[in-house]
């Protein structure tokens, strides 16, 4: 009971973390303009994301443009892309793997092989987590680099946006579930094996302590 408890908030909290990253993939809110300025009301501010860069004027009007080459972007937004379009698809593969395996399915027969299917999702789970936590990491130090840089101005000068603060629950998230549907598959296995072994006790004979004692006579 508790492993199947142990694969429940485990299966949740993975697919609440794959929806976050999913999210935080498509906002355009990963890099925003900083207000470094006395001055709190400004006339527009930037948003930066991996897909495209949005201008909000004061009026409330934006006006999003798509990122028309991928070669002219910069190699840290390359590599968010690449490996946040990953996570968000090892994420997807691992979800097809975790259903297949889990106890409430019968795509699966052997309650060890379920168990070792659930574990290989488990893992998968966490590798997704790999794959976004590192984009967020280089983009979040390349913003806070340029943003104590001195030669660049204030104007231009912009902070983490809510697109990382995102992405970084979601990888908590997605390492929470993983280690949880790991546990969840070696607690059924140990099970497993602790019930195929049972205890054997050996029968013993009667009257073999009054056969010992017989004295033959010639």
């Amino acid at each position: 009971m508790f492993s199947v408890c142990l694969e429940f908030l485990g299966m949740g909290s993975c697919i609440a973390g794959s929806l976050l990253v999913m999210v935080a993939c498509g906002l355009p809110t990963w890099k925003v303009t900083a207000f470094t300025d006395a001055n709190i009301v400004v006339a527009q501010y930037t948003w930066e994301g991996l897909w495209m860069t949005c201008v909000v004027q004061s009026t409330g009007q934006m006006q999003c443009k798509v990122h028309a080459s991928v070669l002219a972007l910069t190699r840290d937004l390359q590599m968010a892309r690449a490996l946040t379009v990953v996570s968000a698809a090892l994420s997807v593969a691992a979800l097809a793997v975790t259903v297949a395996g889990a106890r409430y399915t019968n795509c699966i027969g052997g309650e060890s092989v379920k168990a070792r299917v659930v574990s290989a999702g488990g893992v998968m789970y966490m590798a997704s987590a790999v794959f976004v936590f590192v984009p967020l990491c280089r983009m979040a130090n390349g913003i806070v680099v340029e943003f104590y840089d001195p030669l660049v101005p204030a104007s231009q000068k912009l902070e983490i946006g809510a697109a990382i603060y995102i992405g970084w629950v979601a990888t908590a998230l997605l390492l929470i579930g993983g280690a949880l549907l790991c546990c969840s598959a070696s607690g059924s296995l140990g099970l497993k094996k602790s019930s195929a072994y049972p205890i054997k006790y050996s029968q013993t004979k009667a009257g073999s302590g009054a056969k010992d004692n017989v004295k033959h006579y010639v």
